[in-house]
């Protein structure tokens, strides 16, 4: 295969919310080809704002920057679900490395009233960086409409309810980490990279505006290939919960962050993890059953823990 033909697609989400019929059918038929060939699209235009994007950004390089002493004050809040997880503390699943990175998580404020009160752990906030709650709280926000709207186009695509993801999804787990990959020199760069090889836990990822390169994704014949985007783009891609409940016709795709040729240079970046809540059912669609299940039945709050075990932070 000539790699060189191989390219993530890039689509306008805008098109299928502000489009006719036409359009949209046309969309989420570009939307499922990319995420069955690739396991990824990218999105030249969406309904993110990117002003919160630029805010967020602000925020994430200040509070990287404070002391490690600082940042440790936010660790271990039910094993990195929410707040700060220190440098070297997450490996890929069946990797014992560590990946050469640092991140905070921020989960959904949910309402007094919500059943998942309780069962998802509170955020915590960096009173060191005073409009951090804000930005992230707002990001949060606009990555969770666009979601939805993503999640709407999937289910048409599955010949699935209007409703069947905005279900699964309400009061959902999803969690927006921020991410920093510190420079690499005087690293372990023999045994580790910035994020091993391993696919995302949740239904679908949403990457906004990573600060420099280095995401590939591992193509269908075996060979790694770039997934470059710009400032301003969405990169988008499936993770196991979708493989599940599709039975891979919308694949998990192996992805990883390489280092860079530079040692000294840092990246930042900033997935959307869209979860269903704890009680959602990962059970195989009826449309996509085809030959036989590949995977048993289990609670997306069930499949989640396992998965955090694998990877170190349970």
């Amino acid at each position: 295969m000539n790699d060189t033909l191989r390219k993530v697609p890039e689509i306008s989400l805008l098109s299928y919310i502000n489009g006719d019929s036409a359009d949209q059918i046309k969309f989420v038929d570009q939307l499922m080809y990319g995420l069955k060939e690739y396991g990824f699209i990218i999105l030249n235009e969406h309904s993110v704002d990117q002003a919160k994007v630029d805010e967020a950004y602000k925020m994430v390089k200040e509070f990287f920057a404070l002391p490690i002493d600082t940042k440790n004050k936010y660790a271990g809040v039910m094993g990195g679900q929410r707040g700060y997880t220190p440098f070297g503390m997450e490996h890929a699943k069946g990797n014992p490395n560590p990946d050469l990175k640092e991140f905070w998580h921020v989960g959904r404020e949910l309402a007094a009233t919500s059943q998942y009160k309780g069962v998802y752990p509170e955020n915590v906030w960096p009173s060191e960086v005073t409009k951090f709650q804000q930005a992230f709280s707002d990001l949060y926000s606009s990555m969770d409409n666009t979601a939805n709207i993503l999640l709407e186009a999937i289910g048409r695509g599955l010949d699935l309810p209007k409703s069947f993801f905005a279900d699964m999804i309400n009061d959902g787990n999803s969690i927006l980490r921020t991410i920093h990959y510190p420079p690499t020199k005087g690293q372990d760069t023999a045994n580790s990279i910035r994020a091993a090889a391993h696919e995302d836990i949740n239904l679908i990822t949403m990457l906004v505006g990573a600060t420099a390169s280095g995401l590939q994704l591992l193509d269908r014949d075996g060979t790694w290939l770039d997934v470059d985007s710009k400032p301003g783009q969405l990169v988008v891609d499936s993770g196991d919960m979708m493989s599940r409940l599709t039975n891979e016709v919308l694949p998990a795709t192996t992805h990883r962050v390489i280092n860079p040729d530079n040692d000294g240079s840092e990246r930042y970046s900033m997935p959307f993890f869209v979860h269903p809540h704890s009680k959602a059912e990962l059970n195989c669609l009826e449309s996509c059953i085809g030959a036989g299940k590949k995977y048993e039945d289990i609670t997306a709050g069930d499949f989640l823990n396992q998965r955090l075990r694998e990877i170190g932070l349970l």
